[in-house]
């Protein structure tokens, strides 16, 4: 008999079947002695949608909602049923006895296996594979010490009310906003209250009124002191500011007092995934959503880290016996940093990271007992990885010792202080470095002492204006959203790309904005869905239900109590909306007025008529031909002649050329070993090239 592995994605079921020894492969399974490994493409099935349940919720009409089905139901996704079929045909065979889940090992993942279980009819045993990393050694390690799927009962129950809470209301009152204002309106059970967020600060902004004021430096000796009182800095009376700086000039400062201070700071934790993702977009300006691709191609292309989607950032008691071998691994490629880590036996001098309470799911982000071939990664996967190894190797150093020295002055009756840090042990920045937002000076006021005198030199009196909150960057949102339990590590990338895609926050020199649509949109929301504590309340719910302690019954009865009220609302509203992105020019084929929308390759000009397709390229297209001139890319039009290309910049024109190039047969082996390869068995495309190319034969 056999054991059925089902897989999130083809890539990892290939690491699977390799590891368990299965080497025949077909269009939807790789099979061996023991084990049959198959493989989800993502989620293969989907809650129904309205028009599921009854054909006349195709057309949205306010006075159907809200659509509240008494049991939500299941479907199969169309673009990928052959895949759901062939897992259907495996579950068949009477040579398999038990299943084994070995999709990511997340709330998501339960859903997309569980899912398929369940239009499966699956009846015989189901056992969990969960690992936290992809190595060949968490595999066979994983395989032995199978879970019994009962175990994870709560986290798919978690999962599905999450679904289905997001199903109703998001749904239903987008839906209702886009019926209601007769524009694509879109809203959510955490999107909206993050756009809430973006928007209160956005008023913050706008109410902002700036305000002069002015600070006093001198030079004292060789230290650069600030005035002061009662710890202010700032003065806003430009006449106190002179009288104070003419009755200081050139007058004797006495030493009050010196303080000196040795203090010390602790070895940062290793990252969460909401941690990673805020430093990678401080540091190398990466959006959410890219960090978590990066990420998520280091875990399961490369196997060099440990588990994406945590919100852990401590490690079990268990895994301090593995530290050795991680830094066995580390060192051919980090040869300088492994060394304190060596020399104490790969003894973690952080002994706080170790905590079992604080790890749920999983562990935080670390390295693999993988070694790393620096060379195979790209420019973003090796900026990523660098900084998980460097956070990581920082718990085998001791903690950074400084001294500050705070020096007191009297010049008159007006008060001044210089202050100084100095370093005693550099500790585990030696490996992630001190930051650009600190500098040390060494050792200039160590022979300071209270009483000496010196002479006010070099006053200088600066005017500067008080300036408003910066607007959110990313890394800013996922701090707020983390605060308010907004959304999980895995979901609040996403979050953030939905609220851009949709056109209500813009993304400017990475800080986010709310656009007039947003900024017109939550005008119109209920105030308890913009609510970041109505939402934080949800997801408590929800993560008490996936513990076990909390009621799925009642929280999806309190939601579609909540849809109700949100939907109704918005039928009563006697607010007022304006597509902000209707222009002066009018469709041709029906005569409304034309939409401004923004895509991929550029502004659109879209009908404004639900029932009129008529939409055209507002910015030229830009190709991939370089001009001859000045080599920027050239754009692409279309005239009575035919396509051209022409340079924005020096006007050149190059007609496009209209003669097709056949294709080659070396070009046809290629483009079908290109789309038959890793990513995807049994691709359509790559089952169309071979037919066209058995055809030819």
């Amino acid at each position: 008999m056999k054991s059925l592995v089902l897989a999130e994605k083809p890539s990892v079921a290939r690491d699977l079947a390799r590891v368990l020894g299965c080497t025949n492969k077909h269009k939807h399974y790789i099979e061996g002695p023991k084990y049959i490994v198959t493989w989800a493409l993502g989620h293969l099935i989907e809650l129904k949608m309205p028009e599921d349940y009854d054909p006349k919720y195709k057309t949205w009409n306010m006075n159907d909602l809200p659509i509240i089905p008494n049991k939500m139901q299941l479907k199969i996704i169309r673009q990928t049923s052959s895949q759901f079929k062939g897992i259907e045909q495996l579950a068949k065979r009477n040579d398999v006895n038990e299943l084994i889940i070995a999709t990511d090992a997340g709330r998501e993942g339960e859903l997309v296996a569980r899912w398929i279980l369940e239009k499966i009819r699956w009846k015989k045993p189901v056992k969990r594979l969960w690992i936290s990393s992809q190595t060949d050694k968490a595999i066979k390690d994983g395989f032995k010490q199978l879970k019994p799927a009962k175990q994870y009962d709560a986290l798919y129950e978690s999962a599905v009310c999450r679904a289905e809470a997001d199903w109703l209301i998001g749904l239903n009152v987008t839906r209702a906003l886009t019926t209601k204002y007769d524009d694509p309106l879109s809203a959510g059970r955490v999107q909206t209250p993050t756009l809430s967020m973006i928007f209160d600060r956005e008023k913050e902004i706008q109410a902002f009124v700036p305000h002069e004021y002015y600070t006093i430096q001198a030079k004292i000796g060789l230290m650069t002191a600030s005035w002061h009182h009662n710890n202010e800095k700032r003065l806003f009376d430009e006449k106190q500011a002179h009288e104070i700086l003419e009755k200081v000039t050139d007058q004797p400062a006495i030493i009050t007092s010196v303080d000196k201070k040795e203090k010390s700071e602790q070895q940062p934790l290793p990252y969460d995934l909401t941690e990673l993702q805020r430093d990678a977009n401080r540091r190398f300006s990466f959006s959410a959503k890219k960090t978590l691709n990066v990420l998520q191609s280091l875990y399961e292309q490369h196997k060099l880290v440990t588990y994406p989607r945590t919100d852990s950032r401590y490690l079990t008691t268990d895994m301090e016996s593995t530290m050795r071998d991680r830094i066995s691994a580390l060192q051919h490629s980090y040869k300088e940093e492994c060394k304190v880590a060596l020399q104490n036996n790969g003894k973690v001098m952080a002994r706080k990271v170790f905590n079992n309470d604080k790890v749920t799911d999983h562990h935080a982000i670390i390295p693999t007992d993988e070694r790393p071939a620096l060379a195979n990664l790209s420019v973003d996967e090796r900026k990523l990885y660098d900084i998980i190894v460097r956070r990581f190797l920082a718990l085998f150093y001791p903690v950074y010792r400084y001294e500050t020295i705070k020096v007191s002055f009297k010049v008159g009756d007006e008060s001044f202080s210089a202050s100084e840090s100095s370093i005693i042990e550099l500790g585990f920045k030696t490996v992630t470095g001190k930051g650009d937002e600190e500098t040390y000076i060494e050792h200039r006021l160590d022979n300071i002492r209270a009483g000496q005198t010196f002479t006010v030199n070099n006053i200088q009196m600066d005017k500067k204006w008080t300036e408003p909150p910066l607007r959110y960057s990313e890394a800013d949102l996922l701090a707020k959203m983390e605060k308010f339990g907004l959304g999980t590590p895995a979901t609040r990338a996403d979050i953030i790309e939905k609220l851009l895609t949709s056109e209500t926050i813009d993304r400017v020199n990475n800080r986010l904005h709310p656009t007039p649509k947003g900024k017109q949109l939550i005008e119109l929301v209920n105030n308890e869905l913009k609510s970041t504590e109505l939402t934080a309340k949800w997801e408590a719910e929800l993560e008490a239900i996936a513990r076990g302690k909390g009621k799925s019954e009642s929280f999806l009865q309190n939601i579609r109590k909540q849809t109700n009220l949100l939907v109704t609302e918005i039928k009563n509203s006697d607010k007022k909306y304006k597509a902000h992105n209707l222009t002066g020019s009018k469709c041709p084929e029906c005569g409304s007025f034309m939409k401004e929308t923004k895509g991929r390759d550029g502004r659109m000009l879209v009908c404004s008529n639900k029932e009129c397709n008529f939409r055209k390229r507002k910015d030229p297209k830009i190709s991939n031909r370089r001009c001859p001139q000045c080599h920027k890319k050239m754009e692409i039009h279309s005239g009575k002649a035919g396509t051209y290309f022409q340079c924005r910049k020096c006007n050149l024109v190059e007609k496009a050329e209209q003669k097709k190039k056949a294709v080659s047969k070396k070009e046809e082996r290629q483009l079908l070993k290109k789309y038959s390869g890793d990513e995807t068995f049994g691709n359509s495309l790559a089952d169309a090239l071979k037919s066209a190319m058995e055809d030819k034969k």
